[in-house]
């Protein structure tokens, strides 16, 4: 197959398939497919947000210190082969057509999602590459996510976990939070971020003892916060000093997150990854459409975040010393499964105007429902995507202001898509 077959092949199936009760419909499919998760090991990332970040910092780790390391994330942000990725380097067109062939050669006449196909084409290039190790982001909660049809991993590692994909995970954060410990496993050492409410971290420390997991959690006595700034977080954890380069001090959970899984990764299972190639990867992992941020005439900053806690965080980020009294021109649009009412309201706290769209994806939420929520407390527009990019970026050069585009991961792609270049960094 070439990549256009490739792709039709893919889209084909719809974005979810049928409801799943259980992870039979995935295993069958790996099991067509020769059962490769089975000759690897993984370290397999849960969680509501800092998901990519912690995953970049542990893979980055890996990879300094010598280890080929596959990196699968979920979804892609600005083309398909970035989600399935070796040592940073994406899937190649040449070997995405062969796999892509031998999986369609051999997956059943049932409803498989996108996302189960994408699945094992990665894990076929992962052993067919010889991967030390992967470092495997769940899509959507862990118990029922077909990424969990893996084999116990080396880590089961939880991020913050908060209120997202309600109408599938649950109504409440501690529902969310059985489904995300749904990853742990026997044999596996369990890390949870410091970052979570006492319920969140009783039902993860609970259901690791109740599947021989061993439970770790990052201690707030260790960890310092220092300073934040346009380069990223500084912190001193365990008495070492580290510094991200990436902004927001929510960044400082998601590092300590990855500090922890590397260091057992060294001294459990035998990784020969030492400090200095942690603090390293620390002070170079950057993801793309996390608060990532263009310059120019106006500067921009892109963020997928989308949902509350995640805009909030992002929020954080706008209030800092870098970008007070500076116009913020916003430009936003929102999924219809998401909770956009608090998201919005959130975001018109650090607007100056924002410009709403629902034209980058399928199921928006209609721009004018959104206007008028955020009508209620600053200036807002429904308009589409060119006409809201037009007018932010006119105000933001006219008032020395910056651009705001954010709450989707679909609407970052759409406009890094269009707006790429060799200025982009996560600041």
């Amino acid at each position: 197959m070439n990549f256009d077959e490739c792709m039709n092949y893919i889209g084909s199936y719809s974005r979810l398939g049928k409801k799943v009760t259980d992870l039979s419909r995935a295993a069958e499919l790996m099991e067509r497919v020769g059962n490769p998760q089975n000759d690897l090991k993984f370290v397999h990332i849960a969680g509501t947000n800092g998901k990519g970040s912690t995953l970049e910092y542990i893979a980055n780790a890996l990879i300094i210190s010598g280890y080929k390391t596959g990196e699968f994330t979920s979804p892609y942000v600005t083309h398909f082969t970035d989600r399935i990725r070796i040592n940073s380097a994406e899937i190649d067109e040449k070997s995405l057509g062969e796999i892509c062939e031998f999986v369609s050669e051999r997956a059943a006449e049932r409803e498989y999602s996108q996302f189960e196909i994408t699945m094992a084409i990665a894990m076929l290039w992962y052993k067919r590459e010889k991967c030390d190790v992967v470092v495997l982001e769940a899509g959507i909660g862990g118990l029922l996510d077909s990424t969990n049809v893996i084999p116990s991993p080396l880590l089961s590692v939880i991020t913050s976990v908060s209120l997202d994909h309600t109408s599938i995970l649950g109504n409440t954060v501690e529902e969310i939070a059985v489904q995300k410990a749904g990853i742990i496993k026997k044999k596996s050492i369990t890390v949870l971020s410091m970052d979570n409410e006492k319920s969140v971290t009783n039902i993860i420390r609970r259901t690791a003892g109740k599947k021989g997991s061993f439970f770790v959690q990052p201690l707030s006595c260790n960890l310092k916060y220092l300073s934040s700034d346009s380069d990223g977080v500084r912190f001193i954890y365990k008495k070492k000093e580290y510094k991200t380069a990436m902004a927001g001090s929510f960044q400082m959970y998601n590092a300590v997150t990855a500090i922890e899984s590397c260091w057992y990764l060294r001294t459990v299972w035998g990784f020969k990854i030492s400090d200095e190639n942690i603090k390293k990867s620390i002070s170079n992992a950057r993801v793309k459409a996390r608060a990532q941020y263009i310059d120019g005439n106006p500067p921009v900053i892109v963020d997928g975040g989308h949902n509350p806690s995640g805009i909030t965080a992002f929020s954080q980020l706008i209030l800092s010393e870098r970008y007070q009294g500076r116009k913020i021109y916003t430009v936003m649009g929102m999924s219809g499964t998401k909770d956009y009412h608090q998201c919005v309201i959130q975001i018109t706290a650090v607007s100056d105007m924002i410009f709403f769209v629902d034209d980058f994806t399928e199921n928006c939420v209609s721009a004018k429902i959104l206007a008028d929520i955020a009508g209620e407390y600053i200036p807002a527009e429904a308009c589409t995507l060119t006409e809201a990019l037009e007018k932010s970026k006119r105000l933001a050069r006219e008032n020395n202001g910056i651009v705001v585009v954010c709450g989707s991961l679909y609407l970052a792609s759409s406009y890094l898509n269009k707006n790429t270049g060799n200025n982009i960094t996560n600041n």
